[in-house]
């Protein structure tokens, strides 16, 4: 399919052929017929991109932070790559469309195939030929609506709610500054609820194209303001505006502060455009103005949990969400109370969506408002998009290569996993699978791909891959593991392996299943727990074994806490921060130790402590065979600008430290031992990378299966000691146990 792109680091645009996305259980996927171009939201988005590295720090100094403690953490040259891999990532355009459903997800139930339906959402509406859209982003077209006019849904959503914001009431008088799209939606919304409505712009065609569609009075500002005060005091019988609504997009001041001259006492103010917001305060004291923002679509905007997961909000409690928005101003389309149609000046098909977008981005004296892009809706959509040659499955000299199909390539893929495997010498990415689609394409073709697609099916079933890796989110782990090794695949996945112990048994079954009988071309199966290779974790091992001594491990993981509504917390989906993250620490202590512990001894703090089912501080004791005692706290109370992971090792006399992979040391009679890493940290990635490439090209592979499969069963003995408050031996059949108290998971917080 055909879909609007933008690379990041440099600004440029681009109608790209790229895999449809799939369908998820909660949205549909929907055949585009039109979608609108926000010039104002897409421009400042496309000018963002455009700038210098400098001027993109400015302007998100919340990133730039970000960045430095990664930095700080992660080593330089570590941070650099994963910066520079992401920036250039492609970025789907639009957040408006409607079209025809054809595809509807498990738990959609009032949405069919062939529906007219009207999208909106940042990343999910976008200028593409099919595009998935969770079930809250999308409502029904009326009937005598037409897909043009339909495609306004969400520009119209903001329009309602910037009025809704306004608290207008019938025979007010309202002055909105700025006629642009938003401008002239919000004007028509405002004369449609009853309200006398007076426009400011800085271009004439603009002001009166709003006085053609519903507006009373206008005018042009051209820094008259002495002018357009005496008129609105004029227009509102000497009184001022009961409400200003400020839909334009700059970065001047101005409407911040004419706004204040041009209200009555105890006026609303409301913001709904980006706009500068340095207000004067005597201005507004004196007359005791009411600054409001809007936010975007209305109730729900920007909640994960609403958005993305399909939690509605009780109409008793929140009567206007984002969605009853769109739905009400389609109605007001419907009833001809707004003329979208009108604001259509420009058609394009998707194909010449790049001239469109010149209509603002360059100097054109071309005058706009409305921009559609329209789609061929007959057209097939393959999921599958062929690059090149598929790769060779040997080299000319007869050495075996591993072509690896890599499925899921979002921020850890390629900032971390595809930078290291383009690297190692026998290995070829032949294929690229993302949910999306649109980063299928540019990813492939950047790390020379045969083909890409959304269906990673294609991937596994491909005589031309020889194994796969899976680093999508969690919840797809095992799945996919199972079904690529029914096909013969070798696997290298991502951590944790599974999500409960029960996937995690039907995980084991299925390995030794496609195991048996492969002893001449053993199937190499591989998880991504890289501090293995690590040289921290490697010197840790040798020192246990040399001195031959239980020890005591103090293992350290300052985590920092992750957003309440990250798919990380979704028991469904990332399983929470101790399978998902904990993992890693868990491995790497039974890993050091050469063996699994005999009793887990959990605790956490806080609300955890109190019965919530995934808690992310927690401090888990190890106990093990030998005597060895360990504990592994996983920490997300702490200050992130201090290094995340730290290790202490006594033993036989011998005391050894771990800095982050930065750097370790070991002080003993038997061992001395010193190593710093300055410009990165080195968390052995390549290394686990490198391993399997070897052992995928015939050679033989040193992780150790069951070893990881055991340090998973002692994670979920983690989790279950939190449960019961009793210390528990991994892998043994769970007790039935009442909570103190019910456990909630995230998903059904609203």
């Amino acid at each position: 399919m055909k879909a609007v792109l933008q690379n990041f680091r440099t600004g440029d645009l681009s109608v790209s052929d790229v895999p449809p996305p799939v369908l998820k259980d909660g949205g549909v996927l929907v055949r585009n017929a039109a979608s609108l171009i926000s010039a104002g939201t897409e421009k400042a988005a496309i000018e963002l991109a455009r700038m210098n590295p400098l001027q993109k720090a400015r302007t998100r100094p919340d990133l730039v932070k970000k960045v430095l403690n990664r930095a700080g953490q992660e080593g330089l040259l570590e941070t650099a790559q994963t910066v520079m891999n992401l920036v250039s990532a492609p970025l789907p355009l639009g957040y408006s469309c409607a079209g025809v459903v054809e595809a509807v997800g498990d738990r959609v139930t009032d949405l069919q195939v062939g529906q007219r339906v009207a999208c909106g959402g940042y990343g999910y509406a976008n200028h593409a030929d099919v595009v998935y859209v969770p079930r809250n982003l999308t409502v029904p077209i009326p009937d005598g609506v037409s897909f043009e006019e339909a495609s306004f849904v969400t520009v119209g959503a903001i329009s309602v709610q910037g009025v809704r914001q306004a608290d207008v009431a019938f025979g007010e008088s309202v002055v909105i500054i700025g006629l642009g799209l938003l401008g002239q939606l919000t004007a028509q919304i405002c004369a449609a609820a009853g309200c006398r409505v007076f426009g400011l712009d800085l271009e004439a065609d603009k002001v009166d194209l709003a006085l053609r569609h519903g507006m009373d009075a206008g005018a042009v500002l051209a820094g008259n303001d002495e002018d357009v005060v005496a008129r609105v005091l004029q227009f509102t019988r000497g009184r001022g505006a009961d409400a200003i609504l400020i839909t334009a997009g700059t970065s001047s001041n101005h409407p911040i502060e004419l706004s204040a001259e041009l209200a009555r006492d105890r006026a609303r103010v409301v913001v709904v455009g980006d706009a500068r917001m340095d207000v004067p305060r005597w201005k507004y004291y004196k007359k005791e103005l009411e600054v409001r923002l809007a936010r975007s679509y209305g109730p729900g905007r920007y909640d994960a949990f609403y958005e993305e997961r399909g939690q509605d909000y009780p109409i008793g409690y929140v009567r206007w969400t984002e969605n009853r928005n769109m739905e009400s101003f389609l109605d007001l389309v419907g009833a001809r109370k707004v003329d979208a149609a009108a604001l259509i000046t420009h058609r394009y098909g998707i194909e010449d969506a790049e001239k469109a977008y010149g209509l603002f981005l360059t100097r054109s004296d071309e005058p706009y408002v409305g921009i559609l892009l329209e789609y061929d809706t007959t057209k097939e959509q393959p999921a599958t998009v062929v690059l090149s040659e598929p790769a060779p499955a040997r080299r000319a000299g007869g050495e075996r290569t591993a072509r690896i199909g890599v499925i899921g390539a979002g921020q850890f893929a390629q900032g971390v996993l595809l930078p290291r495997l383009r690297g190692i010498d026998g290995a070829t990415i032949a294929a690229i699978a993302t949910g999306s689609g649109t980063t299928a394409r540019p990813v492939a073709e950047k790390n020379g791909a045969a083909f890409c697609t959304s269906d990673y099916r294609d991937i596994v079933a491909s005589p031309d891959v020889d194994a796969v890796l899976i680093a999508t989110r969690h919840d797809l782990h095992a799945p996919i593991l199972m079904e690529a090794i029914a096909a013969g695949k070798h696997v290298f996945v991502e951590k944790p392996i599974a999500l409960t112990p029960e996937e995690l048994d039907r995980v084991e079954r299925a390995v030794a299943d496609a195991q048996a009988g492969r002893a001449s071309d053993p199937l190499v199966v591989m998880v991504g727990l890289n501090r293995r290779y690590s040289p921290a974790g490697l010197a840790a091992r040798d020192l246990l074994r040399r001195v031959g001594a239980p020890a005591v491990i103090d293992y350290r993981v300052n985590a920092g806490a992750a957003p309440a509504d990250s798919w990380v917390h979704d028991p469904s989906v990332g399983g929470g921060r101790i399978i998902g993250e904990m993992c890693h620490s868990i491995d790497l202590v039974q890993f050091i130790v050469g063996a699994e512990p005999t009793e887990v001894f959990a605790r956490a703090t806080g609300a955890a402590a109190t019965g919530a089912a995934d808690p992310d501080t927690v401090v888990a004791l190890l106990t093990f065979p030998d005597g060895t005692v360990a504990t592994v706290r996983y920490l997300a109370n702490g200050e992130v600008t201090v290094p995340k992971e730290r290790a202490e090792i006594f033993c036989g006399g011998h005391v050894m430290t771990m800095d982050n992979f930065r750097g370790h040391r070991i002080v003993g009679p038997i061992v001395q031992e010193k190593r710093r890493a300055l410009l990165k940290a080195e968390k052995g990635r390549k290394r686990e990378l490198e391993d399997f490439v070897a052992a995928v090209r015939g050679g033989p592979l040193t992780f150790d299966w069951p070893a990881a499969v055991a340090s998973m069963r002692t994670v979920f003995a983690v989790r279950e000691s939190l449960r019961t408050g009793a210390a528990v031996r991994p892998g043994a059949p769970a007790p039935v146990v009442e909570p103190s108290s019910p456990v909630q998971d995230p998903v059904s917080r609203v």
